[in-house]
């Protein structure tokens, strides 16, 4: 008998990675990945705590406010590398020096907080203004057009709607990452990871095949992401859909451990848009056993030489996904 387990999300933009996992948790684990969305943030973030899902795959950040009610979770893995996010300037822009005395846009929505956190990173933090800019005033991810208006300097957007930008005139301006925990990242009840460990194993297992397969098995991947998330992501052509599929895998990792710093930027963030977050230690909510036992008992290298033992090519890119 297959077990179950629901897994919520709010994003379509996710479903490329979700759909992936679970056809490697059917296949190879015995576990049938039941995908459920919530659009709505307050319902989105009563799922985990009303019973609508067991695991969720994004936006943990509200989970810190809620352990320092006194609420148990677990957050047990990471597979984002960053932010993931591109830098759009004009044309003759070519060093973030230049942006001193200038104004940011910035995405309203999301985590704003994470572009001043990445002008401290750059020693800009008292340099460089923001703007705030609503998706309702330019579109979904088009904080740009004040870039390409003259109004802002600069602008992060997601890759998967950096195209318009270009196309508009602007470039990409190669720029170090914010270490945060990222698109992703998961979440469960600490009660349910508890009562049911083997099942929370097997389920990592089928995270990292999963980002295996997308990372080192891209055609095959592919087939798996054409159906269901490209019709859930609403793209019809399928160059625009690759595009996006690649932006996705650019930003993955596949031992998913978080690092330190990102730990440390994702729980500044949280307790600026819930503040009854102040004063839990962040690590608390952490549990990385799962993935530190796969890792050490080889499981996760074995599965890379198994999927991919003769393309050199191809492992060279899995340690600069690492």
């Amino acid at each position: 008998m297959k077990r179950h387990i629901r897994l919520a999300y709010r994003d379509d933009d996710r479903t490329p990675v979700i759909f992936c996992i679970k056809e490697m948790a059917a296949r190879y684990y015995n576990l049938d990945v039941d995908v459920v969305q919530i659009k709505g943030t307050e319902q989105y973030e009563a799922a985990l705590f009303n019973g609508s899902c067991e695991v969720i795959i994004e936006h943990l950040e509200y989970l810190y406010e809620e352990a320092a009610k006194g609420k148990k979770i677990t957050m047990f893995c990471a597979p984002g590398k960053g932010d993931g996010l591109e830098l759009v300037v004009p044309e003759g822009v070519q060093r973030v020096e230049e942006f001193k005395g200038k104004t940011m846009a910035v995405r309203s929505s999301g985590q704003p907080h994470a572009v001043t956190l990445w002008l401290r990173m750059m020693g800009l933090e008292q340099e460089v203004k923001i703007q705030l800019v609503k998706d309702s005033e330019v579109g979904r991810w088009g904080q740009w057009k004040k870039v390409a208006s003259g109004e802002c300097i600069a602008a992060f957007i997601s890759p998967l709607y950096v195209g318009p930008a270009l196309d508009a005139g602007l470039k990409i301006l190669p720029v170090p990452d914010l270490p945060i925990v990222g698109h992703f990242a998961q979440a469960c009840l600490s009660a349910f990871a508890r009562e049911n460990p083997q099942l929370l194993s097997d389920y990592v297992k089928a995270v990292i095949h999963a980002l295996c397969l997308m990372i080192l098995c891209r055609d095959e991947a592919l087939k798996i992401t054409c159906g269901e998330p490209r019709r859930r992501m609403k793209i019809d052509d399928s160059n625009e859909f690759e595009k996006r599929f690649d932006s996705i895998v650019k930003g993955l990792k596949i031992k998913s451990y978080p690092t330190p710093e990102a730990i440390a930027n994702t729980y500044e963030i949280a307790t600026l848009e819930y503040p009854g977050a102040k004063g839990i230690t962040p690590l608390a909510l952490w549990d990385l056993h799962w993935v530190k036992e796969l890792d050490e008992e080889g499981f996760i290298d074995g599965l890379v030489r198994e999927m991919d033992h003769k393309d050199s090519e191809k492992l060279s890119r899995l340690h600069d996904n690492r």
